[in-house]
């Protein structure tokens, strides 16, 4: 087998010709080594003899979520189909299906308590421009400064899913929030990151805003099962519940279509004034129809 190092090395230089977004090299290489070693240690080639085990493993034994063992899917498939370039049997190596259930949403009140509990400084005004942008983690970690941009309000999204550029909203109280953030931090790097982690030598981790998270939900007590991702779906949410239209949701989110958005509108709250359609029907003048009688009524 050839030394897995080698492998890997291959693999991000054919993702980096493909111009792949960073945060996708780093999740695949991650997973592929996994893999790799995986492989290594239960004396088996590279192949399916190799992965199906590696993918019962991280199901059964490890209890991943269906999203992340899928990530380590697509890795996988890659590694082969490009990187060594041998074709895979795709019913051999099966993904999980998805489980598309109604997404977790905030509420605004639950928001600001939220935001009130996120510490330090740093992190709450993190969270802040996530709900306020409906950004994805890695969007928010990756920011620079120069992409606030303060006069059009919006904040631009570089490379985000599929290595597409877009804006955001950049709303006012997200905007003072940064300007304190800048009072207090003064983040200066080469790459002009907006967020720098504790080193100031590169930008945040993903994982430092999660934890945070997790800190501040502990704090207020809400117990529904929240990450970074449910401020993104509570954005939009909240757009759709204010009648913003589902295509400037989608462009703001920056989704190719409108499958995945569909999922937020089984979580909107009705407005007051929707009616059924049935209730619009002209009624039929006549006789109130007879009470029926608990004896003659049938189940």
């Amino acid at each position: 087998m050839i030394e897995k190092e080698t492998i890997l090395h291959r693999m991000e230089e054919d993702m980096r010709l493909q111009g792949m977004a960073d945060g996708t090299r780093e999740n695949y290489l991650r997973c592929a080594r996994k893999y790799l070693v995986f492989a290594e240690e239960n004396g088996g080639e590279l192949g399916e003899e190799t992965i199906r085990p590696f993918l019962k493993y991280l199901i059964e034994n490890r209890k991943l979520a269906y999203g992340t063992v899928n990530i380590h899917n697509s890795s996988i498939r890659y590694l082969f189909e490009v990187t060594l370039n041998q074709t895979l049997n795709h019913k051999r190596v099966p993904r999980l299906r998805e489980d598309r259930g109604v997404p977790k949403i905030l509420t605004k009140d639950e928001l600001r308590r939220l935001f009130e509990h996120t510490s330090p400084f740093r992190n709450r005004v993190m969270l802040m421009t996530i709900y306020g942008g409906g950004l994805r983690l890695s969007e928010a970690c990756e920011l620079k400064i120069a992409d606030i941009d303060s006069k059009s309000m919006r904040i631009f999204v570089r490379k985000g899913k599929g290595n597409k550029d877009r804006y955001t909203l950049l709303s006012q109280s997200n905007l003072e929030a940064l300007r304190e953030y800048w009072k207090v931090y003064r983040p200066k790097h080469p790459e002009g990151w907006l967020f720098l982690d504790k080193t100031g030598e590169k930008h945040i981790n993903k994982r430092t805003p999660q934890l945070a998270l997790d800190r501040a939900l502990k704090r207020t007590g809400i117990t529904k099962d929240v990450t970074t991702h449910t401020l993104r779906a509570s954005f939009a949410t909240h757009l759709l519940e204010e009648g913003v239209d589902i295509f400037t949701v989608r462009r703001l989110l920056g989704h190719a279509g409108l499958k995945a958005l569909s999922r937020y509108m089984g979580v909107t709250k009705f407005e007051a004034t929707l009616k059924s359609p049935l209730d619009s029907m002209p009624k039929k003048r006549g006789r109130k129809p007879k009470a029926i009688s608990s004896d003659n009524a049938h189940a």
